[in-house]
């Protein structure tokens, strides 16, 4: 009997599909596809909630491999205990790093040179002219040095910033310089104008952006986040915007969806995007090219990319 691979992208739409497997496409519509008891590999729904995304694990009784297209985990991660011992939980390191290294530039320059106060101003037909900071010569710090940390300093390199310096969970050296242990934050955070967080989400780094850990940062600092929400704790970023001591970015909020009426929308000096660092005209191919060889991979027997979990063994490298 063919093994189901079950695909959130048209699988007619995919060049370099392997032969084997009865490919079907399914992104979270009510109904399934098929059985799910017959898939093998199933890519994840992008951009869909948490629910949708799990809903079919509980009977994939054959599953071996569970591909994201998400660099994030946190959505389908709680599903791994109960998925068959050996289940790979593989992420999409590879396809968001352009898109989301891009909008994390656009939103320090956006709120460095004041772009939204000058839209407002444009909407009011006012000629309102000033000073405004620019990056160069400007400090940042980059939290979560991985792959889409690392294309973040990439773009920053042209803009002449006094310094760059990089935490992740441990420490390493790269050939841009040292990346600081994560314990390191407390030296690091006064010295820097600009702190771009790139963390997944996990139970070390939820919180992370605290009361503490905002304090430390330097009077007039801007912090960007373009990780997950519940990487900042709200309420104590709030007082610091609300004080004007701090400056913030947004493209992920906790909660998220930001509701009607909730007090981040209107806090003084913060910018809000809703979460739209991967979904541009960069995600589809690159989406199309990790599938494609993942499941080349999958069929020929050899590792799979990307591994950052495996049921009923130990979690991989993120």
């Amino acid at each position: 009997m063919t093994s189901d691979v079950w695909l959130p992208v048209p699988p007619d739409e995919i060049d370099g599909l392997p032969g084997g497997f009865r490919y079907l496409h399914w992104d979270g519509a009510p109904d399934f596809p098929a059985d799910p008891a017959r898939c093998v590999f199933y890519g994840v729904p992008y951009m869909k909630s948490p629910g949708v995304a799990v809903r079919p694990l509980p009977d994939m009784r054959s599953v071996r491999v569970v591909q994201t297209l998400t660099a994030g985990m946190d959505h389908v991660r709680p599903a791994v205990p109960g998925l068959p011992p050996g289940t790979l939980l593989c992420n999409a390191r590879g396809v968001h790093e352009a898109s989301t290294a891009e909008l994390a530039l656009t939103l320090i320059l956006a709120s460095l040179r004041d772009i939204p106060g000058f839209v407002r101003s444009q909407d009011a037909e006012e000629w309102r002219t000033g000073f405004r900071p620019a990056l160069a010569d400007k400090s940042v710090l980059i939290v979560g040095y991985g792959a889409i940390g690392s294309a973040v300093e990439d773009r920053l390199t042209p803009f002449e910033c006094a310094r760059v310096a990089r935490v992740a969970r441990s420490a390493r050296t790269t050939t841009r310089g040292p990346v600081h242990p994560i314990d390191e934050l407390p030296v690091l955070l006064p010295e820097a104008d600009v702190v771009v967080l790139v963390t997944p989400l996990t139970d070390e780094t939820r919180g992370l952006a605290g009361a503490g850990f905002l304090a430390r940062m330097k009077d007039g600092a801007l912090l960007v986040n373009v990780g997950r929400g519940a990487v900042v704790d709200t309420a104590a970023l709030l007082a610091e915007t609300k004080s004007g001591r701090l400056r913030a970015a947004l493209d992920v909020t906790d909660p998220e969806p930001l509701p009607a009426g909730h007090p981040l929308w209107q806090a003084p000096g913060v910018l809000i995007t809703p979460h739209v660092g991967g979904p541009t005209s960069a995600f589809l191919p690159r989406a199309k090219r990790l599938l494609a060889g993942q499941l080349k991979r999958f069929a020929e027997g050899r590792p799979l990319d990307n591994v950052v979990a495996t049921a009923g063994g130990h979690p991989g490298a993120e």
